[in-house]
Formats: C-alpha cells, sequence, structure tokens
C-alpha cells in the first residue's frame, strides 16, 4: 500500500479522494469547500481516504473526516502521515472528528486511538446525536504510534 497526498498542488487527486470519503459517510454527499487529503492506493485502487477540512489557524483546529474500504489502512505510515500534517506541518494544536452516534464502529476506534468522546445530541439532526473526538498535540506526540 502506498500513501499520495491531494491538495492545490495536485486537485483532481484532492478531488478524487474527497469524493471518495463523501460516498462512504452518510450525510456527507455536500462533501468539503476548502480542504486537503491524504489516499492509500492498494494494487491501483484508492482504499481509504482522509480528508482535512474546517481549519481554523487562529485556534489551531482542524477537522478530520475519513473512510476505507480495507480493514488493513491504518498502518503507522498512514498514522504518522495522518496526524503530521496537522500536528508538525501546519501547526494545530488540536484535531476534530465528528462521528455519528451510530457509527459504532468509528467511535470504538477512535476511543481506544485515543481520542476524547463528548456526545451532543440532536447535532445530526432530531433523533441522531453527533460524537465529537478530541485528540491535541500533546497526546499524539505521547502516543504509542511515535513510540521506537
Amino acid at each position: 500500500m502506498s500513501l499520495i497526498w491531494g491538495g492545490a498542488s495536485n486537485p483532481d487527486v484532492n478531488q478524487a479522494i474527497a469524493a471518495f470519503v463523501a460516498s462512504h459517510i452518510n450525510g456527507c454527499e455536500r462533501g468539503w469547500e476548502h480542504f486537503t487529503t491524504l489516499g492509500m492506493v492498494e494494487h491501483e485502487r484508492l482504499v481509504a481516504g482522509v480528508v482535512f477540512h474546517n481549519y481554523a489557524p487562529e485556534a489551531g483546529v482542524i477537522e478530520l473526516s475519513s473512510a476505507s474500504t480495507s480493514k488493513r489502512w491504518l498502518t503507522r505510515p498512514m498514522l504518522r502521515a495522518m496526524f503530521g500534517y496537522p500536528f508538525d506541518q501546519i501547526g494545530c494544536q488540536m484535531v476534530v472528528l465528528r462521528v455519528s452516534e451510530r457509527n459504532t464502529v468509528m467511535a470504538e476506534i477512535a476511543q481506544r486511538f485515543g481520542f476524547t468522546a463528548n456526545r451532543i445530541p440532536r447535532l445530526r439532526g432530531r433523533d441522531e446525536a453527533e460524537i465529537l473526538f478530541t485528540f491535541t498535540d500533546d497526546e499524539w506526540r505521547n502516543h504509542a504510534v511515535n513510540r521506537r
């Protein structure tokens, strides 16, 4: 598997990864306006993508949205790229994931990884809560992925 970056320097790849991610997240049909993407390719097929969006440089916060068709996508190189971009390259102090309360698989992954969960009732509509998961640069730097 190999990693590919979208972004302003690679707009076609950026759009393709964003479309892939949006197509795998319920309620994400509108996509995003300003974003950078990271993808994972296996046998010349996109199998996972991360969209970095809603960047607030004044607060040092960015949102991540991700999707995959492979259970093997969360490799050490992918995790280092996924968190290296916000924390090391653009200087964020926190990343945020927004996850439907119904997406129990992603919620479990985020909690096992070390994200802090904040459940907001009705944030996805009258009958659906959303969990805002937060993860700070300090938590990232102390994470097991970064230990040799």
